[in-house]
């Protein structure tokens, strides 16, 4: 979007929500069609230039995020509405995660900022207050993807990055070596050591969570040749966090594909003082409630539907 687009964007957006004109008034006043005010208005919501925000919540969503710390021992829960559009899952379920991380980032110091990928995270982005913070790292905590991708581990670092005004650092590696020798290999070599240590140092993660259909992404483009879907799931996997997969009960599997990660043993995020899941819809219940079971999130943010079912009902 160029300066003047940016600027009509701004002008509809004010006259709209701040004067309480209709679409109809704004496209005489600026000699738009209703039609493109309409669309300006959806943009101005998609790209988290307009932020709409409800006074009260929904007391079944509430009583839910109670439900979800005791039972799973939580720090906090975050529950929206179940679209009936799975497709607008992801972006509500983004925007209540950069709400919550831009509140916890207001009162919280935070030394090294680390992040997944995936489109929740890129919309969870885009809801992130922006800030200045020099003093800040964001590191990507796990390899990425060899083709190009506004969903990948480096895209993903280094737009949280910009919108923090903080220092970055990738993982500037592929997600899985051809082995676990391989691996250790290359994480060996001294121009993964400082990326690697901020990793290990890492002290807020944002993360999602891959199941194992081919809406994600991991499955489409980011599996070795040598491994598929199917033999994942006969090695009982139900999903992935970082790349490493995980049974239904949030125990990595007996796979060599684990050991071929360059990134953060999932076994490591324990240690880190707040994890952050934000992931939801109906073909991730299995991987989130796996997740919750083996003590993954620290913070889970989901949709209604998705968590009530991880909870069985």
């Amino acid at each position: 979007m160029d300066s003047s687009d940016d600027q009509m964007h701004v002008r509809v957006a004010w006259l709209y929500h701040m004067e309480d004109l209709t679409q109809g008034e704004i496209a005489a006043r600026l000699g738009l069609t209703r039609l493109r005010v309409n669309r300006i208005l959806s943009e101005c919501r998609e790209s988290g230039l307009v932020r709409v925000s409800l006074t009260s919540r929904l007391e079944s969503c509430v009583a839910l995020e109670r439900r979800l710390v005791a039972a799973f021992g939580l720090t906090d829960a975050v529950i929206v509405p179940t679209p009936e559009d799975p497709e607008k899952v992801a972006p509500l379920v983004g925007r209540a995660a950069g709400e919550y991380l831009s509140a916890y980032l207001a009162r919280t110091e935070v030394r090294v900022f680390g992040v997944g990928w995936g489109a929740t995270l890129r919309e969870t982005i885009r809801h992130i207050a922006p800030a200045d913070r020099p003093g800040m790292w964001v590191t990507s905590m796990m390899g990425g993807l060899t083709r190009g991708s506004d969903l990948n581990s480096f895209e993903t670092a280094g737009e949280l990055a910009r919108r923090l005004n903080a220092r970055c650092t990738y993982l500037a590696a592929p997600i899985y070596a051809g082995s676990a020798a391989s691996r250790d290999t290359i994480v060996a070599q001294d121009v993964f050591a400082e990326a690697l240590a901020r990793v290990e140092s890492v002290d807020l993660a944002l993360l999602s969570l891959g199941d194992l259909t081919t809406r994600s992404l991991l499955i489409r483009h980011g599996l070795p040749a040598d491994v598929t879907a199917k033999d994942l799931r006969a090695a009982g996997a139900v999903g992935d966090v970082l790349g490493q997969f995980l049974d239904a009960e949030g125990q990595p599997i007996a796979h060599p594909i684990n050991d071929r990660v360059i990134g953060l043993p999932s076994a490591r995020l324990a240690a880190i003082r707040n994890v952050v899941v934000a992931a939801g819809g109906r073909n991730k219940r299995a991987v989130i409630a796996a997740a919750l079971r083996g003590g993954v999130p620290k913070v889970l943010i989901s949709d209604e539907e998705t968590a009530r079912a991880a909870l069985g009902g």
